[in-house]
């Protein structure tokens, strides 16, 4: 049974769509794979970062239920903490000055397993991405009253969004309405 509202699950997605709209290394990503190969470069990496956007809740939701069984003070000051990790990261970004961006060549190196794992990496490498979810997950959700069913739905939400706005984004991008398919068969 799942026991979230459906006001906090709501209130969730609506986090979850404000974080993706920040740009950040999915956002590179996609944008690298669209231009390069457009939507044959681009769905292999939104699925790569669904999976991991997928995987990444969930750790967090079974480390903080098993963290909370332990010790349930703990709350508090990983609260505390998050915020000091965002707040450094936060002023670590501003005060860093970028000259130049290169893109690895295996971001954007043809076929779906290279896509795949492009996103699936993109999202695994990204350290803030468990912290985040730590810090905030027990803002939206009682950590401790989460059925197995709670679990699946929030990883759903949390995969879902970022799936829809990296397709949006990648919809939107100069000259890649359609997929490469379409444009030499339709002449297009």
């Amino acid at each position: 049974m799942i026991t979230v509202t459906f006001a906090k699950i709501g209130l969730y997605a609506v986090a979850i769509f404000v974080l993706f709209l920040t740009p950040g290394p999915v956002w590179v990503a996609i944008m690298a794979r669209s231009l390069n190969d457009g939507f044959t470069g681009a769905w292999p990496l939104a699925l790569g970062v669904a999976v991991g956007d997928i995987m990444w809740p969930a750790l967090a939701l079974l480390t903080l239920g098993q963290i909370l069984a332990i010790h349930p003070d703990i709350f508090l000051w990983l609260r505390y903490g998050a915020v000091l990790v965002f707040l450094g990261m936060g002023i670590g970004l501003i005060l860093a000055q970028v000259n130049d961006i290169h893109l690895p060549r295996r971001l954007t190196l043809p076929g779906i397993l290279p896509g795949f794992l492009a996103g699936l990496l993109v999202i695994i490498g990204n350290p803030k991405a468990i912290l985040f979810y730590m810090g905030i997950l027990p803002g939206f959700f009682a950590v401790d009253a989460l059925t197995w069913r709670d679990i699946m739905l929030i990883c759903l939400v949390s995969a879902m969004i970022p799936s829809v706005v990296t397709y949006v984004l990648r919809w939107l991008l100069p000259g890649q309405r359609f997929p490469r398919v379409w444009h030499n068969h339709a002449g297009l």
